[in-house]
Order: C-alpha cells, then sequence, then structure tokens
C-alpha cells in the first residue's frame, strides 16, 4: 500500500535538527558503517544534456534502521547564475514505501560541520587549546558550535576577507557565539600557534600553506564542488599525516588527493585511517611531530542518518 511521505522544509528542518544530538547520530552511523551496518556508494554524477548543469547523487543504506536513501543535488545552469538545490529522500527497507522528503540545505550544513567535529574530537590533542576557523558562512558557524565544547580553549580565532566588509552588528553575531572568539584582520594572526584549523570556505583553490605554520596542528578540509578544488596545496600532502570521513569514496573526490596523487607521488593507501576506522579502534591517532590533516567529502550516510532522525522526530509530534 503506498503512503505519503512527510515533507520538511528549509525552516521546519532547521528548528528540528536543533533538537538533535547530531554528532552523536553521525558517530553511530561511522561505527554502523565499520561494522557493516551500514553502505556507502561512491558520489554519482549526472550531467544535463547541452551543458546546462548536472546533478550529483549521494546514496546510503542504515540496515539496523531498516532505510535507505538518496539527497539529490542539482547544479543548474542559469543566465542570472548557477541555481544549486538538494533534496534528501529517505526510503522503508520494509514496505519499499517513502517516508520523508526534506529540503536538504540544514542537513548539509549541520552533517558538514558535525563530522569535522567527530573528527577534531577522534584527532586533535587532548592539550589543545588554540582553535583557528578560516570562513564565516553558515558553515563555519556550525563548525564553531559542534567544536567548541569539545577542548578547553583558551583562544579561538576567526579569520575570513568577508569579514572585513561585514557592519559591526555581523562581527557582534559572531562573538556572540562564544566569548573566547576573536575575530582577526589577518589570515596570519588567526593561525598563530594554532593546534587545530578548521578550513570552511568555498574557495577552490588553497586559502593555507601547512608549510608556512609554525607548528604542527590539526587541519580539517570541507572544501567545495568546483572540479578539483582544495583548501591546501596538494604538494602538501606527502608531508602530512592525512585522515579522511571514509577511504573508499574520499580519495575519487577529493581535489587535493586527485592532483597529489597525479603530480606529487602521494597515494590513497598513505591515508592513515577514515571515520569509521578511528571510532572502531582499527586506526592509530596521529603522533605531534607532523601536519594532521583530515579531509571530507561529506557522504549520503550523513544525510541519511539526519533524515532518519528527524522522520522519527516527526513521528512523535
Amino acid at each position: 500500500m503506498s503512503s505519503t511521505p512527510f515533507v520538511i522544509a528549509q525552516p521546519q528542518a532547521r528548528q528540528l535538527l536543533e533538537q538533535l544530538d547530531v554528532p552523536q547520530i553521525l558517530r553511530k552511523m561511522f561505527r554502523d558503517l565499520a561494522a557493516d551496518h551500514a553502505v556507502q556508494p561512491a558520489q554519482q554524477q549526472v550531467e544535463f544534456p547541452q551543458g546546462a548543469g548536472d546533478f550529483i547523487n549521494y546514496l546510503g543504506v542504515m540496515a539496523e534502521d531498516r532505510v535507505y536513501g538518496v539527497k539529490t543535488s542539482p547544479y543548474i545552469v542559469r543566465a542570472e547564475g548557477p541555481l544549486v538545490t538538494a533534496w534528501t529522500l529517505l526510503m522503508s527497507m520494509d514496505s519499499g514505501q517513502p517516508l520523508l522528503l526534506c529540503d536538504a540545505g540544514e542537513l548539509t550544513t549541520a552533517r558538514t560541520a558535525a563530522t569535522t567535529a567527530v573528527a577534531v574530537d577522534a584527532l586533535a590533542d587532548a592539550t589543545a587549546r588554540r582553535l583557528a576557523i578560516i570562513g564565516s558562512g553558515p558553515v563555519a558557524k556550525a563548525h564553531l558550535r559542534y567544536v567548541q565544547g569539545l577542548r578547553d580553549w583558551q583562544s579561538i580565532r576567526v579569520y575570513s576577507p568577508n569579514l572585513a566588509h561585514k557592519s559591526e552588528a555581523d562581527s557582534a553575531r559572531w562573538k556572540a557565539l562564544d566569548p573566547r572568539l576573536e575575530i582577526t584582520r589577518q589570515r596570519d594572526e588567526a593561525l598563530e600557534q594554532a593546534d587545530v584549523i578548521l578550513l570552511c570556505t568555498s574557495s577552490a583553490g588553497p586559502v593555507i600553506d601547512p608549510s608556512q605554520l609554525d607548528k604542527p596542528a590539526l587541519i580539517t578540509s570541507i572544501s567545495t564542488n568546483a572540479p578539483r578544488a582544495h583548501e591546501v596545496p596538494p604538494a602538501a600532502l606527502p608531508d602530512m599525516q592525512v585522515y579522511c570521513d571514509y577511504r573508499r569514496t574520499t580519495p575519487g573526490s577529493a581535489g587535493e588527493m586527485l592532483v597529489a596523487s597525479e603530480q606529487h607521488g602521494w597515494d590513497s593507501d598513505m591515508i592513515l585511517g577514515d571515520l569509521p576506522e578511528l571510532l572502531s579502534g582499527q586506526a592509530k591517532r596521529p603522533h605531534g611531530e607532523r601536519h594532521v590533516f583530515f579531509r571530507s567529502i561529506g557522504l549520503g550516510l550523513e544525510d541519511i542518518a539526519l533524515a532518519n532522525a528527524l522522520y522519527h522526530l516527526q513521528r512523535q509530534s
């Protein structure tokens, strides 16, 4: 018998997400992936005819929860500029019926930042005290929200060229997020003596050079969906301890990994661990003698896990 799925628009998704412990949901999902209770296929990109754009499908199966789903995100070429949207469809593995259709904008922001937070908790030294955030958009703010309680941060510095052009009210809204936060005028000022550096930009090219940092640091990167986009120079990878969200899919999509493999003698076998391995004790944590680099590309399973949590919240209400 067919059923009508719950449909959740962006404002409602934002409201429901505030009721969830998003990092904890993702920790369970990554442990399920390590235990073969979940399936994460590679991303699927399909071109529209005549250069009209494309769409990417992010797939995932959560067997213990008896659901599967897909986030589909089109890039639509228009005269007034490209349009990018994303929707997540959650399906039942038992009935084969749709359970939820959700605007994925808020899901994407939350799961991107929370995945970084899970990585920071797993990889950052327990003595880490200085946090730097490069970027100032919604994803950067979400990163701060999810990492601010993970260590006893004595310093939180934020740098973005955009903040230099923002009003005092915009800067005040940033500072209201955490009393320890300082907005810097120069990137190098934010990076000085940083233990953890969160790159939260939409840049298609490097925004920092790890070789110029004054001490070993954990550097996390999300990058953007531009072709071969990367926030650190690909040539830096061979000199860093590299981790990722999921080693079976990330090296085939992450721009700096693709370029480093082709031009700088780096190989995906050099990845020391991914989140399923780290959270299940199958990967060793890094040592403090070299920079640590964590790269995430965003997994369909992350979207499916959050969509499943929203579905159960919606049912309860």
